[in-house]
């Protein structure tokens, strides 16, 4: 009986993904001026997220499993750094997007665009260059495919 109680909890653990249970980067001494500026992604997104608590958002993909819809955002919203015990992200809320695209090829054309939008974005600097960047989870959060964001130029 033991045996089957334990294999059972490690079938739990194991079906759970990585993004399902994510506590964060531990990351706490981030500041607001260090995320403030220009980001993008491979995918074409692109967010600034300015001074002043405003952001302007262009072809922004959902998280988690409304990333799979294919609809991307774009328009002006706010911003804030959060800390929590796991680590800090950034609150970006869009609430009235100006623009919908979709993601190509085969992304649902049925499926109908929020019209409001909050992300989460967790912050996390790397160990060696001490370089900023922003991160969620895409699609299924069984797998933890993370959507990167990356500084441009522009700060």
């Amino acid at each position: 009986m033991r045996v089957g109680v334990v294999a059972f909890g490690w079938l739990l653990v194991a079906c759970a993904g990585p993004a399902q249970y994510y506590g964060g980067t531990g990351v706490h001494d981030v500041t607001a001026t260090e995320v403030t500026g220009g980001w993008v992604n491979a995918e074409g997104a692109r967010v600034e997220l300015r001074e002043d608590g405003t952001a302007a958002v262009r072809k922004l993909d959902g998280q988690d499993f409304a990333y799979d819809e294919g609809w991307r955002l774009s328009g002006t919203g706010a911003w804030r750094l959060a800390d929590s015990e796991g680590g800090q992200v950034v609150r970006l809320a869009l609430k009235a997007p100006a623009r919908v695209d979709r993601r190509a090829p085969g992304t649902a054309e049925d499926t109908q665009p929020p019209s409001s939008y909050n992300w989460y974005l967790y912050v996390d600097r790397s160990q060696r260059e001490k370089e900023v960047k922003l991160f969620s989870f895409y699609g299924d959060p069984d797998v933890g495919h993370t959507y990167v964001l990356t500084r441009t130029g522009s700060k």
